[in-house]
């Protein structure tokens, strides 16, 4: 692939296999599954099946709120590894046609379980059957679902635009970090305006606008993304460090960080998780300790 500047496009694009970059093994231009092999069932009744990314992070943080609340929230949740091209297996697809994490089939539902894809579109689904972390009033339900969905359009701008270029692109570009850096500032500048005058982004209610936003934008204020927290100044946004440290400390989003973390810190990594035990007992440390 051509990284000169007066690079043509040429009359009809054509798919180069091995165009270079982190995730060149598993990106391609078709849809479907490339291999047979279904996904794993356990005994709850719901089955997650996830990577602890951003949009991953979300949903174990919200089971996590769920079962804290006493809500019968009870889960499985199975790592995908989307640099093996677990996504691209028949049974995940039959998930989720995109091929995108997080999935999540909702096996109480009758006839047959319910298929639920797309991060935002989970959040609403598990927040509306239980009645949680979204209120009812109409005023504050608009207000944070502007929020929720706000961070579905603004969030690839910065992990497929800033994380991307900044991060994992084989060749750094400054037009295209300078473009997706002032792009994540700016974004970064729409939460700190907002979060001066409220205390979370929906009004003074926790909700799954939170939940949401936190996962890219609280982890990339707290340094948890593509170490860029010097790069982007991210201390100088006052209200957006006060809300992210807040919901970090949070317990259940300390537990739903951990569900099918792979990387990182291996008292972190709870690559599956089917019992609330499992954060003490299941983290990957004590399973390499015991051998």
């Amino acid at each position: 692939m051509s990284q000169d500047s007066d690079y043509t496009p040429p009359k009809v694009w054509t798919w180069e296999k091995e165009s270079g970059g982190h995730f060149a093994s598993i990106n391609r231009p078709i849809a479907g599954p490339t291999h047979e092999k279904e996904l794993p069932v356990g005994k709850h009744p719901f089955q997650l099946y996830s990577l602890a990314t951003p949009n991953g992070v979300k949903v174990g943080i919200m089971f996590e709120e769920l079962l804290a609340q006493d809500f019968y929230a009870e889960y499985d949740a199975w790592p995908i590894q989307i640099g093996d091209g677990d996504q691209f297996s028949s049974g995940f697809v039959k998930v989720n046609p995109n091929s995108k994490i997080p999935a999540l089939m909702d096996c109480s539902t009758t006839p047959k379980p319910t298929r639920v894809f797309e991060s935002g579109s989970i959040l609403l689904y598990l927040a509306e059957k239980f009645d949680a972390l979204l209120p009812r009033e109409p005023a504050e339900r608009t207000e944070t679902l502007n929020w929720l969905f706000w961070q579905m359009g603004s969030a690839p701008y910065l992990g497929g635009g800033f994380g991307h270029f900044y991060a994992y692109a084989p060749t750094k570009i400054e037009y295209a970090i300078d473009r997706f850096t002032m792009e994540t500032k700016r974004q970064l500048d729409v939460l700190d305006r907002r979060l001066a005058e409220s205390r979370y982004l929906g009004g003074d209610e926790y909700t799954v606008a939170d939940i949401a936003n936190w996962a890219w934008y609280g982890q990339l204020a707290l340094g948890q993304l593509y170490e860029a927290g010097e790069f982007l100044q991210v201390e100088s946004y006052e209200h957006v460090q006060r809300w992210a440290k807040e919901i970090s400390a949070r317990p259940a989003v300390q537990r739903g960080r951990m569900v099918n973390r792979t990387f990182g810190p291996l008292e972190e990594q709870l690559h599956e998780r089917h019992d609330a035990k499992d954060f003490d007992l299941r983290t990957q440390d004590k399973l390499e300790a015991k051998g």
